[in-house]
């Protein structure tokens, strides 16, 4: 177990003796030496703060969520290291301590890998992950505590349903997505892409000692093995839970396009609340749900970087749209009076990935990435390209979206900054807190070197 703390490094400065006729100018000059060094103890403790490092080896994915959350004064994270150890960590905002511990060593180096974590109603917390399209899904009990916290050694889940999988024949599992619903007794359920290449859920009613086989709730008919939409999820904690999601992969789609729909209650609904089906009648198909953006080839295909919603229950949504693959947009969507409003924020670049001289770019729709305020839906933080890097900007709109303003949080850096993340459960009136991968490498995946950073805004 790691546990690190910022602190101050205080200097001791000594003065030999000195003939009487140089001690004023000796004593004048150590005057103004201290003022400076006094100054400048206070901006690297100031920086130490409000940013630095949760750790310099460490990354994650953007379809893992929450990759943290915001609980008791702390902020519960993870991510995956350079040797594939999935790793947790605790960060106290109050006392600037910072603990880690391995969920599960060596697991695997890829960056699909990362954990996700819910708050249970016996105030554990779940750490969920996988390995990427294999057949595991992995679960740790994390026992937080004054002192910090405790882990209980992984357990292995097995949602896949036979039953499910001769319907839908192809057998993987990537991502884990816990959230627990009050207002289901505490139920948690959990989304991931398991049977069929599919969105699937599952739940548990004991706060995840046991669960229920999985079963796909989104697909295309006919069936196809090689076709994977990818899903966004938002919780409101009570009783609703929102998906974005797309068609499938950008790479492999030739129009993208973006839908929403959301669960509440057993059943699953439009964004204006027109029934879909019930949980014991799913699969739904993409266009059975709300549909935000409709691709095609002149404004491109779309992905899907965040969704979250308004004080009043209706979601905002983040995406991409790609006229061309080194262009990649970024697009604020919000639901109002019955309608979906989408406006552009701001062009982001090309892909962030560090493509080898003579190769052809594997990932060109890994864009810089943004995360919506999960309680002021305002407030968003994206990374884009400015000056050839990728860096963090805080944006805040006050008319829905329609114009924004914006404020630096990275500028000038060495390396690329990117897929931020703002910590679920952190209310609007709390201060924000946002982190991010720092990119001293990134070619792939499985071939990085990168680190977790923060940044406190107050």
């Amino acid at each position: 177990m790691d546990i690190k703390e910022f602190s101050d490094n205080q200097d001791k400065f000594y003065i030999g003796r000195e003939s009487a006729e140089n001690i004023y100018l000796v004593m004048k000059g150590l005057k103004y030496l201290v003022t400076f060094l006094f100054i400048s103890i206070e901006l690297l403790a100031q920086n130490a703060i409000d940013s630095g490092y949760l750790t310099d080896d460490g990354t994650w994915c953007w379809f893992s969520d929450p990759r943290a959350i915001f609980t008791d004064g702390r902020v519960i994270t993870g991510w995956v290291k350079s040797n594939g150890t999935v790793e947790a960590a605790s960060f106290d905002i109050a006392n600037q301590s910072i603990q880690t511990d391995d969920l599960y060593f060596r697991l695997e180096k890829d960056d699909h890998n990362n954990p996700a974590f819910v708050k249970t109603s016996e105030g554990n917390i779940l750490a969920m992950y996988t390995r990427h399209s294999l057949k595991d899904l992995f679960i740790n009990i994390i026992y937080s505590n004054h002192n910090g916290f405790s882990i209980r050694e992984p357990q292995l889940i097995h949602p896949i349903s036979k039953k499910e999988l001769e319907e839908f024949p192809r057998e993987t599992i990537t991502y884990a997505n816990p959230f627990i619903l009050k207002e289901e007794e505490n139920r948690i359920y959990c989304f991931g892409r398991w049977t069929g290449f599919k969105p699937n859920m599952m739940w548990s009613d004991d706060n995840g000692s046991t669960w229920t086989k999985s079963r796909v709730f989104i697909t295309n008919y006919p069936f196809d093995p090689g076709n994977r939409p990818y899903v966004k999820y938002y919780s409101d904690g009570q009783s609703r839970i929102h998906f974005v999601f797309t068609d499938g992969h950008p790479r492999v789609e030739p129009t993208n396009s973006v839908y929403h729909a959301y669960y509440e209650k057993g059943k699953l609904y439009k964004a204006d609340g027109s029934l879909i089906t019930d949980i014991e009648n799913i699969p739904f198909e993409p266009g059975d749900a709300s549909v935000i953006y409709k691709s095609n080839k002149e404004e491109g295909r779309a992905w899907i970087a965040d969704i979250g919603q308004d004080n009043n229950g209706n979601p905002v949504v983040l995406y991409t749209k790609s006229p061309i693959e080194t262009d990649h947009r970024y697009w604020y969507a919000r639901f109002n009076n019955g309608k979906w409003l989408n406006y552009e924020i701001c062009k982001s670049g090309k892909w962030f990935p560090q493509t080898q001289p003579g190769q052809k770019e594997r990932e060109p729709h890994y864009f810089g990435g943004m995360s919506i305020h999960p309680d002021n839906a305002d407030v968003i933080y994206i990374s884009r390209q400015v000056n050839g890097i990728f860096e963090i900007e805080r944006w805040e709109t006050s008319d829905s979206g329609k114009t924004w303003k914006h404020e630096a949080v990275t500028r000038n850096s060495e390396f690329d900054n990117v897929r931020p993340f703002i910590p679920r459960g952190l209310n609007a009136e709390d201060q924000e807190i946002v982190l991010w991968m720092e990119n001293q490498k990134y070619i792939h995946y499985t071939d990085y070197r990168t680190s977790i950073k923060f940044k406190i805004i107050r």
